[in-house]
């Protein structure tokens, strides 16, 4: 099988290899418009070859679209435009705003929207991991819409992947990962901007820096090229959850401003029924 990933970053990139790994596809197409990402994915094998878009779609028998979601919209249509029975997946981290603007297309049967949950906080095709995607989370949107042999080819690649397959409309997937994961985001990025404002000195960041700090931090060390996209398509969703979240964090300085202790040690009480669900 000969597969086309377009934008060599990490998920791509970690795809290019767990194909590779499972003996999936036989050739990998990459396709990128920076110049240094195609060059490092021919140097670490992610892999074979390079090419242009419209040229790598026509030979390929399965094309995913690893890119910001701005730019899924952009490109998405016109790869729709030149298949015929080859498989498309776009990877994007937003669903609704991509799904409808292909709704009324007349290949989007070939199409399979797909959002792996996994990933870190580096970019670029040196973040590559060979294990990115075992034991998480695909997402498998408005899987009706897409053709039978195009899904069932995606539901067994899934499986090759050791993923598990979750199924939800559109809408339902942009409202879910606003909770549980652009609402991550926005909130590690809010707190590395507070504590670089209050902070001044840097180097004391890195003194007393715990692994607590860390790790709630991690992920303001994401790239803003693919997180201004999804905030921006799933804005309504992230303003609904950021909404809630500033109000649970205003109820915390109301308590503290009482020294309302008993308060406190019952919201953190109840924040721990978390354990139930992430295990």
């Amino acid at each position: 099988m000969t597969v086309t990933i377009i934008g060599i970053g990490l998920i791509g990139g970690s795809l290019a290899l767990s194909l590779k790994e499972k003996g999936i596809a036989a050739s990998i197409i990459g396709v990128d418009k920076s110049p240094a990402h195609i060059q490092k994915a021919l140097d670490l094998k992610l892999i074979d070859r390079s090419d242009t878009l419209d040229q790598a779609v026509k030979v390929s028998d399965l094309i995913f679209l690893a890119v910001p979601v701005d730019a899924i919209l952009e490109i998405l249509p016109r790869v729709l435009d030149q298949v015929k029975d080859q498989v498309v997946v776009d990877l994007g981290s937003t669903k609704s705003k991509i799904l409808e603007a292909v709704r009324d297309h007349p290949r989007r049967g070939r199409l399979v929207a797909a959002h792996p949950m996994a990933g870190t906080e580096y970019s670029g095709p040196e973040a590559a991991l060979k294990d990115l995607f075992k034991d998480k989370t695909m997402v498998l949107c408005d899987v009706k819409k897409s053709d039978e042999d195009a899904f069932e080819m995606v539901e067994n690649l899934v499986d090759s992947l050791q993923m598990r397959s979750v199924f939800m409309n559109a809408t339902e997937h942009d409202v879910h990962t606003a909770y549980v994961s652009h609402i991550s985001h926005i909130t590690s990025f809010a707190l590395a901007l507070t504590v670089l404002e209050k902070e001044k000195e840097e180097g004391h960041i890195f003194e007393l820096a715990s692994g607590g700090f860390e790790s709630t931090v991690r992920l303001a060390k994401s790239s803003p090229d693919m997180w201004v996209p999804v905030f921006r398509q799933n804005r309504e969703n992230v303003l609904d959850v950021l909404e809630e979240h500033i109000r649970q964090l205003k109820n915390m300085q109301h308590l503290l401003e009482k020294e309302d202790y008993e308060a406190f040690y019952k919201l953190i009480q109840r924040s721990n029924r978390i354990r139930k669900i992430l295990r």
